[in-house]
């Protein structure tokens, strides 16, 4: 899926928020009249949690009639935005739109001197997207044991690409390589794009990223080949891909997944006050329509249960980033 199918596709589901939305309620104190609420984007338009927060942002405005405004603060992979959240007074008029990359920064950034757990106030999680293992056409092998077993076989033919370092994908390839044996080189990439670029080349082999960027380009297999989803089922947009289990990678499921944060100190009353706006608003049936066709899942969950899955998220990345010796940058 490219950029502009994305934006599209984000474009759609803001759009449908105005079918349905929900009457103006009476002033309270929060949002005070003339504030404005805004949602930061740590990361350029167009990619998946800036959507995410675009629809919250409009129906913050359609249900509190409050202005509400979407700023994408990039820069530092992540840090910038991410940092000017941490900072803001913590009165309810802004709140962080990111991903799996803010709970696992200060394991990748030497400059990221933050703890996601206690230096910010998670409100809810709002979607996932699995993630999904392609490999280049360019190559014979048809299922992952015939991969597994290429590669052990002559690995100076296999290398393997990753987005970013420290993204979802990048440590589900550590998890994949250590629970198959295989000894693939990782080659980082700043991006899905080029890296997919390069494996529709055949300059790399395998790739493992969020399936609504992976799976339309291997939708045909004449560039790509989709070998797994690292998920509990398939996909119903993608039914003939098995999942990893069924490839003969149990228990390996892997997802890039994103959320709305506030400043740690926000009142109570507010967080609940947007955590209940953004159940209602992943459960709006046009939303979760509109969101699927992009390959994205609402999240709806309490705001315990999305600390605890975050917490977990934090534990996992931390054992499989040691386990290879990895040194934050």
């Amino acid at each position: 899926m490219n950029r502009r199918d994305f934006v599209k596709g984000a474009a759609t589901a803001t759009a449908i928020t105005a079918l349905a939305r929900p009457p103006a309620i009476a002033q309270a104190a929060w949002p005070a009249r003339g504030r404005t609420i805004r949602v930061i984007v740590p990361w350029p338009p167009g990619a998946a949690n800036d959507a995410l927060g675009r629809l919250v942002a409009q129906r913050l405005q359609d249900k509190f009639g409050a202005a509400t405004i979407v700023e994408n603060r990039t820069g530092g992979s992540g840090l910038i935005g991410t940092k000017y959240v941490i900072d803001a007074e913590p009165d309810g008029y802004t709140f962080l739109a990111s991903a799996f990359n803010t709970a696992v920064m200060p394991l990748v950034l030497k400059s990221a001197d933050f703890n996601p757990e206690t230096d910010l106030e998670v409100i809810a999680r709002t979607g996932i997207a699995p993630l999904v293992c392609v490999m280049t056409a360019e190559r014979p092998e048809k299922t992952v044991a015939e991969v597994v077993s290429a590669a052990k076989a002559d690995p100076e033919k296999w290398n393997f690409a990753i987005s970013a370092t420290g993204s979802a994908g990048h440590l589900a390839t550590i998890d994949f390589l250590q629970r198959t044996g295989a000894n693939i080189p990782m080659v980082a990439y700043r991006g899905t794009q080029p890296a997919l670029l390069d494996l529709m080349a055949g300059a790399v082999q395998l790739l493992i990223d969020t399936s609504f960027a992976l799976i339309p380009a291997a939708k045909d297999g004449t560039k790509a080949r989709a070998l797994g989803i690292a998920a509990a089922k398939r996909s119903v947009l993608a039914p003939d891909i098995p999942t990893m289990a069924e490839a003969g990678v149990p228990n390996f499921e892997f997802q890039s997944w994103y959320a709305i944060w506030a400043p740690k100190g926000t009142p109570n009353e507010i967080k609940m006050t947007v955590h209940d706006l953004i159940q209602d608003t992943m459960r709006d049936p046009a939303v979760v329509k509109s969101l699927r066709t992009t390959l994205l899942e609402p999240v709806t969950e309490s705001i315990d249960q999305s600390k605890a899955f975050i917490a977990s998220e934090i534990v996992r990345a931390r054992k499989l980033l040691q386990s290879v010796n990895f040194q934050p940058a």
